[in-house]
């Protein structure tokens, strides 16, 4: 399953309550790619599209389109903030 660390923790967080005044909100993430070229377009999302897997915790929740929590089963999301206040979001290998 997808795990998030501390700081997508608390940047996920953040952003979804600085964006939406919905209590059950969460960050969701979603696939924009194909099949060949993979990519993952994350939003803010008020409650999880139906197939959706949830995860998270009281801070944040998170949620997976079905194939993107297949494709993200054994990572890590990481998330950092630039200078400029620009959020980018990193995957990870779990580690062993």
């Amino acid at each position: 399953m997808l795990t998030l660390t501390e700081n997508a923790n608390t940047i996920a967080a953040t952003i979804v309550a600085q964006q939406s005044t919905t209590p059950d909100a969460g960050l969701r993430i979603h696939s924009s790619g194909t099949e060949e070229e993979p990519r993952f377009a994350v939003t803010i999302a008020s409650t999880p599209e139906p197939g959706d897997e949830v995860i998270g915790d009281e801070a944040i929740r998170v949620f997976l389109e079905q194939a993107v929590a297949e494709a993200l089963d054994s990572k890590v999301l990481d998330a950092t903030v630039d200078e400029q206040g620009a959020v980018s979001f990193t995957l990870l290998p779990q580690p062993v």
